[in-house]
């Protein structure tokens, strides 16, 4: 294991990692608003850049706060709790060996600019359902993705804006250039390699519960964008990147090993 390097998070993506790998009860859960800034602080955030972002967040329907005397507790919304529950099934299910693709899915949009947020949404939740970006305004993906797209097109009421097909691509495309237009797998495959190397060799026994608990944020968030950015193509088409089977293992197995002592952390950090 190499020293973990500093990476530059936003303090929102951040609380959504937090809050999906350290609150079990999702439903109930009320979080500390201090303790959960004093551990945003802890990865490179200043007190005023977590509190604005926990604002933010309030603001965007992902959290609700609740006034206790002095004290200020965040409850999750169904929002987050339904983009936590799709974030989980797509991690945890990550590297699994891909199903034959006889079918690919074309989504082509619109999107005014007055509706940029949904813009915004629709981009992040395409990515995570292994969607890439052929050009502005135009994705693919190599599966069957239509009833996922219509329902996300219904849940952002953008259906008018935006068209989608399926269908086999014609013998006569390169699909190798066509994945290349959409993914970049070269650095993909760069990041396993870094994964790999940062995390490869992590001895959770000698850790005390504040390393365990930076070592497991940091691994987890970084983990939470490979199913946006790795569209997971058969290796009949395209070869799957390399050291990507690696990478999935070491999550896989320090996940839960790291996971009491980073529990017994948070859980401290978050009580008034």
């Amino acid at each position: 294991m190499e020293d973990i390097p500093p990476q530059d998070i936003s303090p929102q993506d951040l609380a959504m990692t937090l809050l999906g790998a350290y609150v079990p009860d999702r439903e109930q859960a009320l979080v500390w608003a201090g303790g959960l800034v004093a551990l945003l602080t802890e990865f490179g955030c200043t007190q005023n850049a977590a509190r604005v972002a926990l604002s933010r967040m309030v603001q965007r329907d992902l959290l609700e706060r609740e006034r206790d005397g002095r004290l200020v507790r965040y409850r999750l919304t169904k929002r987050t709790r339904d983009a936590l529950a799709e974030g989980d099934r797509r991690i945890f299910r990550f590297g699994e060996q891909p199903e034959s693709v006889d079918c690919w899915t074309v989504l082509w949009h619109a999107i005014p600019d007055e509706r940029r947020d949904a813009r915004r949404r629709l981009a992040v939740r395409l990515r995570f359902l292994g969607f890439g970006s052929v050009q502005d305004g135009l994705w693919l993906a190599a599966r069957d993705r239509e009833a996922e797209v219509a329902a996300l097109l219904a849940e952002l009421r953008v259906e008018r804006h935006a068209g989608l097909l399926t269908g086999k691509p014609s013998r006569i495309v390169d699909v190798r250039a066509a994945v290349a237009r959409a993914w970049d797998l070269d650095e993909l495959a760069e990041r396993y390699r870094r994964f790999v190397h940062t995390y490869r060799g992590v001895e959770p026994a000698v850790l005390d519960p504040a390393a365990a608990f930076g070592i497991r944020t940091r691994m987890t968030h970084e983990f939470r964008q490979y199913p946006l950015l790795d569209p997971e193509l058969p290796a009949r088409l395209v070869p799957p990147p390399a050291a990507r089977a690696d990478a999935v293992a070491v999550f896989h197995e320090l996940y839960p090993a790291l996971a009491p002592a980073a529990q017994r952390y948070f859980d401290e950090v978050i009580t008034p």
